[in-house]
């Protein structure tokens, strides 16, 4: 076991910026080298790690000079999402373990090249959806796995949070989700709310997903705040935005389940992942923090939703993960209220252990691949799309490990 884990980061736009600071509260990572194509990024990285205390990392525009940097033991990809897959596949046959930042793919090929070099090399790559690490999440998964909520028969979830503002100024921001909305449609950013769900259906582990088909809404949502904006019109005036406002995907299971994922980020909302999980004796719904079970005491109320609001609290002292049992205030601050700091413990341990992490290739291609895939499905109106067994029937013999506090069992 390593004490230590020597860490390069590769993208430093606000997600990987964020996240540098979050490690370098973390005793056992060493940041030995930082990298992104804008060279500005790299000096604020070096001196945020300096005014904290740490000795300055290499700093590059190279993410090649990061993977050949001698002593590295694991790489975090934060890069924009076209080069998740490309570089983590790099990196894995240079050796060195990398932990991915959430995202859709564009093509299964990249999915099954992804499988295919954990599978030559033996090396693998973490897929960081931090959201598997929720407190809710993960009080739901224990919940389901002790039977709380009977036989599930459907989850859903939903990536509903206005971007308008992000993807409008993407060009003066450098982000990449502009160019993606303009010429794009599809369910983008399946990984948040599918994730959670698959933990929770064995996705991988002895269940598998066989269908997607996706619908849509039209497009007008950022062609609205661009009119609403002066200085966006002489760039964005004319611009036709691909990306539907609402996308709907339906994806159905080998055990039977059927799970929606929303996607709803160009129009003005509050922030929600929607997460909602339904069985023969209950529920867990976030919007609402919501716990309904079939009891007698419960049916009283089936017409006054408000009786529920915050109900599930009350399943905290036997259901809540020790994770979130054990969560300082310094974990809290880390970012989206723990979950950062959790995930990126779950890669670690799993780099000073030498033990295959708690969501593997498997799942980042699985997941990944309902991108492609919807795009396939939109463009033909809807219909369904068949979803690859990425494993190659390993699913049915595949358990969730148990080898840490950190994985999702």
């Amino acid at each position: 076991m390593k004490n230590s884990v020597n860490v390069g980061v590769i993208g430093l736009g606000g997600r990987g910026s964020g996240m540098i600071g979050v490690m370098a509260m973390m005793e056992d990572i060493n940041i030995l080298a930082v990298c992104d194509k804008y060279q500005d990024r790299v000096d604020n990285a070096v001196k945020k790690l300096v005014e904290k205390g740490r000795p300055a990392p290499m700093g590059t525009t190279d993410y090649n000079e990061v993977l050949n940097m001698p002593g590295i033991d694991s790489v975090y990809i934060a890069t924009d999402w076209e080069c998740h897959i490309k570089i983590a596949i790099e990196s894995m046959k240079k050796g060195i373990p990398a932990a991915m930042e959430v995202g859709g793919a564009y093509t299964l090929d990249e999915c099954w090249e992804l499988v295919k070099t954990y599978e030559e090399t033996g090396v693998w790559t973490m897929m960081m959806e931090n959201c598997c690490y929720g407190e809710r999440e993960m009080m739901a998964l224990n919940m389901a796995r002790d039977g709380v909520f009977g036989d599930i028969v459907f989850c859903s979830g939903q990536y509903a949070h206005d971007l308008r503002e992000e993807v409008a100024y993407g060009e003066k921001n450098r982000h990449y989700r502009l160019r993606n909305y303009l010429h794009r449609n599809c369910e983008n950013y399946p990984t948040h709310e599918l994730g959670p769900i698959a933990m929770i259906l064995g996705i991988n582990r002895g269940n598998r997903m066989l269908s997607v088909s996706s619908v849509c809404s039209k497009s007008v949502g950022m062609k609205d705040y661009v009119r609403q904006h002066k200085d966006l019109r002489p760039t964005l005036g004319n611009a036709e935005f691909a990306q539907a406002d609402i996308v709907k995907s339906f994806i159905t299971t080998e055990r039977g389940e059927l799970i929606e994922l929303t996607l709803d980020t160009c129009l003005p909302r509050f922030y929600s992942r929607g997460f909602t999980v339904r069985g023969t004796k209950g529920l867990y719904q976030e919007d609402g923090d919501m716990v309904y079970l079939d009891k007698k005491q419960y049916h009283k109320n089936e017409w006054n939703q408000k009786k529920f609001w915050g109900r599930a609290k009350k399943f905290e002292r036997k259901y809540s993960h020790p994770l979130w049992q054990d969560t300082t205030k310094e974990m809290l601050d880390a970012g989206h209220g723990g979950m950062d700091w959790h995930v990126i413990r779950a890669w670690i341990v799993s780099v000073k252990n030498g033990t295959l992490p708690p969501i593997d290739v498997y799942d980042a291609a699985a997941w990944m691949s309902i991108t492609p895939l919807s795009e396939i499905s939109l463009q033909n109106g809807g219909a369904a799309v068949e979803i690859p067994d990425f494993t190659c029937g390993k699913y049915k013999n595949r358990k969730p490990k148990k080898d840490s506090i950190y994985d999702l069992k």
